[in-house]
């Protein structure tokens, strides 16, 4: 299952506000709850921020199991970003084979 913490895209593809973080924050919650996912994969900087509620830059945030609301929760690159950063494919190799290495012990 595949969802976003934003529900609609801001203009000019910008980072979203707060507010507009903030205003689909309750949905998203039920979403993950319905859905009882065993592992959560935050694709990205702000899906990675937003669900565990820090301003920590994504370099300290992956290779780390985190949780939100009990579910383990890894972080992983933005597909965008390996398109600009070719170096990084294989950092984000590595998010994959933890993400995982993750769901397996669960």
């Amino acid at each position: 299952y595949i969802t976003n913490v934003l529900k609609c895209s801001p203009p000019k593809n910008r980072d979203p506000k707060v507010e507009e973080l903030k205003s689909c924050n309750d949905y998203l919650h039920q979403q993950i709850a319905l859905v009882n996912p065993k592992i959560i994969l935050a694709v990205g900087r702000i899906a990675a921020q937003t669900l565990l509620e820090t301003k920590k830059p994504l370099s300290e945030l992956r290779g780390l199991t985190h949780q939100v609301n009990g579910i383990p929760t890894v972080v992983v690159y933005h597909p965008a970003y390996l398109l600009r950063s070719l170096l990084e494919k294989r950092k984000a190799w590595q998010d994959l084979q933890f993400a995982m290495k993750t769901y397996q012990e669960e």
